[in-house]
């Protein structure tokens, strides 16, 4: 089976609140000092493929990611984490393009790679949160999409997929090839790759692709698509007002509280 995983390199959602800065001209957030990481629903994806790899054998896992250079980086770690092989389109356009725009390279990326029966991507990302680029690719590769699944099995040359729902999870059987979106689960958690699989992870061949070698309108991609338009980025401000109450006793405290808060309620 050929099982392609899509990855995204993202900012590091854990960057404490008060260091998130905004560019409120290219709409766009910026790094500053926050550290760039493997988008955690996209691990999971990873994490449900090797664990697939391991029950039925005989598999192919080629970890694929659009993006900057950097996002070597994320494709590295998915070798180390023992996926096959690794290939980057490399981003040199917008930085944040559509998800159709996303899907399109993606799609052309993975025709050019070779035959596939199985796509993998995560159920959405850490930074925008979109959750379209599933659903889109699977469109554009003309193929069945399944969303929100946790657990894969192979019998009988179909698939039997675990998904989650509002009211608890549904079993599906599919026959490859197919797209699904992979959500977390306690059985997903990824691992944590050996010290020695991360250092050769650096020596295995990766391959690169630019947009103008791809079967996509590289111009629009490069522009950032035309699905939909960010007209405005901005960080929601709060004022806040403190106020001090003095007493020199308890009690004298707790009726100056009072007597606050009855003039705000009746301000209101």
């Amino acid at each position: 089976m050929n099982i392609v995983v899509c990855l995204k390199q993202i900012l590091d959602p854990l960057l404490p609140t008060r260091e998130f800065r905004v560019d409120v001209e290219q709409k766009e957030a910026v790094r500053g000092s926050a550290s760039l990481v493997t988008n955690i629903f996209c691990e999971n994806a990873l994490e449900t493929a090797l664990q697939l790899k391991e029950r039925i054998g005989s598999s192919k896992i080629t970890a694929l990611s659009f993006g900057p250079e950097s996002a070597e980086d994320t494709l590295r770690k998915a070798l180390a984490m023992k996926a096959d092989a690794a290939a980057l389109v490399v981003n040199d356009g917008h930085p944040h393009p559509d998800p159709l725009a996303v899907a399109q390279v993606l799609a052309a990326a993975i025709r050019k790679l070779g035959a596939f029966d199985l796509v993998m991507v995560g159920r959405e990302s850490g930074d925008w949160g979109v959750g379209q680029t599933g659903g889109l690719l699977a469109e554009v590769l003309g193929v069945p999409c399944i969303n929100f699944v946790d657990h894969l099995e192979s019998i009988e040359g179909k698939l039997r997929l675990k998904r989650q729902t509002d009211n608890g999870f549904e079993i599906l059987e599919a026959t490859p090839p197919l797209v699904v979106t992979i959500t977390n689960d306690e059985h997903n958690v990824p691992r944590i790759p050996k010290t020695r699989d991360v250092m050769m992870s650096f020596r295995q061949p990766l391959t690169k692709f630019m947009l103008d070698e791809l079967d996509v309108d590289a111009a629009s991609v490069r522009a950032g698509g035309d699905y939909y338009e960010v007209v405005e980025l901005g960080i929601p401000v709060k004022d806040v007002n403190c106020e001090f109450l003095s007493g020199d006793t308890l009690e004298q405290k707790v009726e100056q509280f009072a007597q606050r808060v009855l003039a705000i309620t009746q301000s209101l």
